[in-house]
């Protein structure tokens, strides 16, 4: 009688958690390098012989980067966030801004995004702007599956001075508009 096959035992990267054999087509192989030396040396003979070469420059770099003023020698947080798959996000600017859009030649539309960095509901602030401009304004999903506040009418001269009265948290230098393409600050 024939032997069950046993399953295959695969190893994986302690870095970016890709199996180790596909370290090198992964997000950062430059960070997966140490653990694959120390865990796997047989799968990348390449790298052994790279880090005899490497290993002098490494221990002056690391003695330069440790600080003598007895502060931690880790490094600061990048703002870039790593998903899995080695997708990047990056941290988001938090800043206001304003577009205005023409739709059938005469009607303007105003679009307010970013709001919602600053703390402030949306559903809130359009009912404020509908009420504070005398016209309809909602909150909608954007091109890029943010929400945005879109208010119908050109209200953009205006916009500014209400936005800082009503929500103090938000300066006026985090406002920009958006003018044939560019974005220009509101002040």
């Amino acid at each position: 009688m024939a032997e069950k096959p046993q399953p295959v035992r695969v190893l994986y990267c302690g870095e970016c958690g890709l199996p180790a054999e596909y370290c090198e087509f992964g997000p950062d192989f430059e960070k997966c390098k140490p653990w694959l030396i120390q865990n796997v040396p047989d799968l990348y003979p390449d790298l052994l012989k790279e880090a005899d070469v490497k290993d002098a420059d490494k221990v002056s770099d690391q003695l330069q980067s440790t600080s003598i003023s007895g502060g931690s020698s880790k490094p600061k947080e990048e703002e870039v966030k790593r998903l899995p798959g080695g997708k990047i996000k990056k941290k988001e600017k938090q800043e206001v801004i304003i577009e205005k859009m023409t739709r059938n030649k005469r009607k303007c539309i105003t679009t307010v995004k970013g709001l919602e960095l600053f703390g402030v509901k949306l559903s809130d602030a359009s009912k404020k702007l509908g009420k504070k401009f005398a016209t309809g304004a909602s909150v909608t999903k954007g091109p890029t599956e943010k929400e945005q506040i879109d208010v119908q009418g050109d209200i953009s001269y205006d916009i500014v001075e209400f936005i800082t009265d009503t929500w103090p948290d938000v300066p006026e230098a985090a406002i920009f508009f958006i003018e044939d393409g560019k974005k220009v600050p509101a002040a």
